[in-house]
């Protein structure tokens, strides 16, 4: 027995009892989905300004978290700590803001500044709290009370359970935000710019060279001439276009040496490899890669919707933009 009176239990089967606990709160919470939670959804929708977000303590750790996602998901938001707005911060509060607090028991003292003010000035308030007779869940416009659940740590006073929970909840906001409004990877590029993430939002046309690294020939084009082409642009491919500028076909490596005996008799046309792989240049660099790797080639052509020819990829471009 341990000094609490508790079995001991390895580290392990510690770990299994926390994240079944929790495991167990998150399915209740969704299968009874905050009753308000469709309004509040509705309300941020439609607010002209932005979501404000704020907490104390391990509420206020998770308020920052939840204000970054909805941030870089299409939701104007940003964190305010709740002591700093007492001391002048609540002007960062404007009255086409909605408020979002969040508070386990529902009677942080430091809270009370930021209610008043928004009940001043008609600022809506949404709730994320685990008492439905708190103060400020009698306060707030839009309630989202989460589940009767125990905290995971063996005092049962630790906030665990209830902090998954909230950021749990704030996650569902943000995507059904997301969903509403048809956000689309597009828009997640555009507020993820850096890193690893933004190496692998970027497009086709960010990393292409464009029409004038072209190794492009048309199909009258004599084979001889049509190697100089290939070799001055080092690519290793011939993309070979139609008299109406579309792409006709591409001549690979595989193709002279199909043809290597009366090579210099033909045209670029003529032994052009017909329907070759192209890709948008709006596609994702990532996807672009993939498909080099699915079909075993270095190069792929970037043709417009029209099927003009309008950049070439190689593979060197997505490793060295850290696209893998």
């Amino acid at each position: 027995m341990t000094a609490q009176g508790m079995t001991a239990q390895t580290p392990s089967a510690v770990a299994s009892r926390v994240l079944r606990l929790e495991a167990q709160a998150l399915t209740d919470m969704a299968a009874a989905v905050p009753a308000d939670f469709d309004a509040a959804v509705a309300a941020i929708l439609a607010m002209q300004g932005r979501l404000v977000v704020s907490g104390i303590g391990k509420s206020g750790h998770v308020g920052r978290k939840i204000a970054a996602t909805f941030a870089s998901t299409g939701t104007p938001a940003y964190f305010v700590h709740a002591v700093e707005a007492s001391h002048g911060d609540l002007g960062m509060i404007g009255d086409r803001d909605i408020c979002l607090l969040l508070s386990n028991s529902g009677e942080t003292e430091e809270l009370g500044d930021i209610l008043a003010y928004c009940a001043r000035f008609g600022i809506p308030v949404i709730a994320i709290c685990s008492r439905a007779g708190s103060t400020l869940m009698r306060t707030a416009q839009y309630k989202l009370l989460l589940p009767p659940a125990p905290e995971a740590c063996p005092i049962g006073m630790a906030p665990t359970t209830s902090t998954t929970l909230s950021i749990a909840l704030g996650d569902a906001l943000a995507v059904a935000l997301m969903e509403a409004r048809g956000f689309r990877p597009e828009d997640f590029r555009g507020f993820h710019p850096g890193g690893k993430l933004g190496a692998r939002m970027r497009r086709v046309d960010d990393l292409m060279h464009g029409a004038d690294a072209l190794p492009l020939v048309s199909e009258a084009t004599p084979m001889g001439e049509a190697l100089l082409t290939m070799s001055a642009r080092g690519f290793g491919i011939i993309a070979v276009a139609a008299a109406d500028g579309t792409l006709a076909g591409i001549v690979t490596d595989g193709d002279l040496r199909r043809n290597l005996a009366d090579l210099l008799t033909h045209s670029a046309g003529a032994i052009a490899t017909r329907n070759p792989v192209t890709v948008p240049p709006e596609m994702l660099a990532a996807q672009a890669l993939a498909l080099m790797n699915a079909r075993k080639i270095s190069v792929l052509l970037v043709a417009d919707a029209q099927m003009r020819p309008v950049g070439i990829l190689h593979i060197h471009d997505c490793l060295r933009a850290g696209v893998a």
